[in-house]
């Protein structure tokens, strides 16, 4: 596979068709477990390859800290994917995606928040690095 601006445009287009399935079977106000479970399920029916719950390891000057830090989604060994049911996104979430994506070395972050009324206007945002601007 050939990392491409394309190629990560059409998984995030494969996520959020996943993720509007979920939110129209289940609607707002339900924790972000549950979102979680359904979007394993979509994913899974749609053939799209992730790693659940994974483990991001960090490394301080040689130290490896076991902080127990995990991210609800890696599709395709390059999207990280991050679940939130809050009434609003807050920076410390996006602090927490950016982060996800630099330990990962990753070029592109998703997040999803089920608790809204229209999950595509207003419930998933891209985030993009320096990786990202390496990528044609």
């Amino acid at each position: 596979m050939i990392l491409t601006r394309d190629y990560l445009k059409n998984l995030v287009y494969k996520v959020n068709g996943a993720a509007i399935e979920v939110h129209k079977a289940l609607g707002p106000g339900l924790l972000e477990c549950t979102y979680h479970k359904c979007m394993i399920h979509e994913l899974k029916s749609r053939n799209v390859s992730f790693k659940s719950e994974m483990t991001i390891p960090i490394n301080y000057k040689g130290l490896e800290l076991d902080a127990e830090l995990r991210c609800d989604l890696l599709i395709e060994d390059t999207l990280i994917v991050e679940f939130k049911s809050v009434e609003r996104v807050q920076p410390i979430h996006v602090a927490q995606l950016l982060t996800y994506m630099k330990l990962l070395k990753q070029p592109m972050g998703l997040m999803i928040n089920f608790n809204c009324l229209h999950i595509f206007n207003e419930g998933q945002k891209t985030y993009v690095n320096e990786i990202y601007e390496s990528i044609y």
